[in-house]
């Protein structure tokens, strides 16, 4: 077990081979719609690539969820497989989101022997979701 400032150490020079290995500029929050962003997360157990759409209204928050929707069977026979779609995921904070997600399990980022794993399946995954986005922006942006 790690200490708080251990386990903070790690995680930096986590990100930092990650970075190393892929060095390249992520879409993540340059989406150009407010609160929907592309997300890495990985802690001890699995790995992560999300589509976070945080908007306050939830009106907006459903509609953009409602158009990634409409698409899924492209998003999924063409770009990225096994995604989870939750309309109203709750964070630890309460608030509700919606999310979608592919995550890979059994690993974390505490064992380096995982982290080219970690790496692979980020850029895999990342790569293709903003791919899809790319391609299908105008019509996710158009909820008006």
């Amino acid at each position: 077990m790690y200490s708080k400032e251990e386990s903070q150490k790690i995680k930096r020079e986590f990100w930092v081979a990650f970075a190393e290995k892929y060095p390249r500029k992520w879409v993540l929050y340059d989406t150009k719609i407010k609160d929907f962003s592309f997300k890495f997360f990985v802690d001890n157990k699995k790995a992560q690539v999300l589509i976070d759409i945080e908007h306050r209204s939830d009106e907006k928050r459903t509609a953009y969820f409602e158009k990634i929707e409409a698409l899924k069977n492209i998003l999924e026979e063409e770009f990225v497989q096994d995604l989870v779609y939750e309309k109203n995921y709750t964070l630890e904070s309460g608030k509700t989101i919606s999310r979608i997600w592919v995550e890979k399990t059994g690993l974390g980022f505490s064992n380096r022997n995982n982290w080219d794993a970690i790496f692979d399946f980020f850029n895999e995954k990342m790569h293709a979701l903003e791919m899809f986005y790319l391609e299908y922006d105008e019509f996710i942006k158009d909820i008006d």
